[in-house]
């Protein structure tokens, strides 16, 4: 059977671990309803975490090229994150379409035709938020091509943007954390997608290592339970998909690739965890859907188990979502990950998670 991955003698006194183990944090979607907002951090609040993940989209703050930023909604997502108490991580991406190779048609995540432009933006941002957004997520799952304007997931690629962007943040603000980008687990292999265990090894092979202070992964759970071993994941017979990456325990995998490259000595960021409800309307994704109840009692249990076997290592871990007030359930999959709908009202994995030791 495979072994929970300790730490205990893979790391040195040397070691970075800016995180308790674990910190406790819910992805939101604060941008655009400034009077929804404080509600929902206030929620957060209750719950006992203290961190909130938000996306920074580089092209709701840099829509023109050449013009002044539009500081107003980022100013004040930190002012009400800073009033609530919390921590703030934020993801960094969406081009702007000026940004990208060609201007048309517009892409939803590209990298950008020159890195310098996404470097600078980087930047600006961590120097007028210095001491006060305390973590940055680089990109998203660039390891789905999807994610990176439909071109073949590309490490070094991604590993020179992650450079841009680290070596500008901490040039503006030192003691900012670094997180690179969450890697989606897949099975898929190019040009659609590339594991994420190998996407890492890419990474890892052409110096990442230097440009991130802590590794962001993503971590759903499909159908298996958080304590289930990745082996039985793997088993064709046993129901829960027939693949490793299938396992909250994944992660175990990720961090046996960061020790044998030597970089033991950091924390990991889970920057999604969570697992989907059952329904009927998406049988794409409906195979591995949960109901309420277990979705509740398997977030507690990651958690739980994180907390158990992988100290000190494992870092802040992100549950998703505090909705979107604009999500739909026949048009939006996130409306069936979410711990809160998109009117606010808590689902059982709120509560659960509020009434979870910490």
């Amino acid at each position: 059977m495979h072994e929970p991955a300790t730490a205990t003698a893979e790391s040195t006194p040397e070691a970075h671990f800016p995180f308790d183990s674990p910190e406790y944090g819910v992805q939101a979607f604060l941008f655009w309803e400034p009077d929804l907002a404080g509600d929902r951090l206030a929620m957060v609040r209750k719950m006992g975490f203290g961190w909130v993940k938000q996306g920074f989209a580089w092209r709701d703050i840099e829509p023109f090229e050449g013009a002044e930023p539009d500081w107003w909604k980022p100013d004040r997502v930190v002012e009400q994150v800073e009033a609530a108490g919390l921590k703030l991580v934020a993801r960094l991406d969406r081009q702007p379409f000026w940004a990208q190779e060609e201007e048309w048609p517009p892409l939803e995540n590209a990298p950008p035709a020159d890195l310098d432009d996404f470097g600078a933006f980087c930047g600006r941002l961590a120097t007028r938020y210095r001491g006060r957004i305390l973590a940055y997520q680089v990109w998203n799952e660039p390891n789905l091509s999807r994610e990176w304007g439909g071109e073949p997931p590309d490490p070094a690629a991604y590993t020179e943007l992650l450079r841009v962007c680290y070596e500008a943040i901490k040039a503006a603000d030192p003691e900012a954390l670094v997180i690179s980008a969450g890697l989606a687990p897949t099975g898929t292999g190019l040009p659609e997608a590339m594991p994420d265990d190998e996407f890492l090894r890419g990474m890892y092979a052409v110096g990442a290592a230097a440009y991130f202070d802590v590794l962001g992964l993503n971590a759903p759970g499909y159908k298996a339970p958080p304590e289930l071993d990745p082996d039985i994941a793997a088993d064709p017979e046993a129901g829960y998909g027939g693949n490793r990456w299938m396992s909250f325990r994944h992660v175990e995998d990720m961090r046996a690739i960061m020790v044998a490259n030597g970089d033991g000595d950091k924390q990991i960021a889970i920057l999604e965890m969570g697992w989907v409800l059952e329904q009927d309307l998406h049988p794409s994704y409906s195979w591995f859907g949960v109901d309420e109840a277990q979705q509740a009692e398997y977030l507690v249990g990651a958690y739980t188990y994180a907390r158990e076997h992988w100290q000190p290592w494992i870092g802040l871990m992100v549950t998703v979502y505090i909705a979107d007030p604009n999500w739909t359930p026949e048009d939006h999959e996130q409306w069936w990950w979410s711990i809160v709908l998109p009117d606010g009202t808590p689902r059982l994995a709120y509560y659960a998670l509020q009434e979870m030791p910490k």
